[in-house]
């Protein structure tokens, strides 16, 4: 099976993962009263990158799907940070 195209429900909003060419890109759609809906590019995910770099972006990308505590860091355990990682790589095909 080949996954495309996946979607996290997240804390406030919804977080989707693509495939792209090169890898995967991670979006946020938010909806504005005056915008409309927009997705907003948060992280893209080279297949080539080390694993520390995915790391570092699987921890922005837990900070949109889980929230942040008060110092602005992911309201989320490493084992959850790096589920998102999993999918991340999963969809990206590393």
């Amino acid at each position: 099976m080949n996954i495309k195209t996946i979607v996290i429900e997240g804390h406030e909003k919804d977080v989707k993962i693509s495939r792209t060419e090169r890898g995967a890109e991670v979006t946020i759609e938010q909806n504005t009263r005056h915008a409309g809906r927009q997705d907003i590019c948060i992280a893209h995910i080279a297949r080539d990158e080390d694993r520390e770099a995915r790391y570092a972006k699987a921890v922005e990308v837990a900070k949109a799907v889980y929230g942040t505590d008060r110092r602005g860091r992911a309201a989320a355990t490493n084992s959850m940070v790096h589920d998102v990682l999993n999918e991340m790589e999963r969809i990206a095909g590393c």
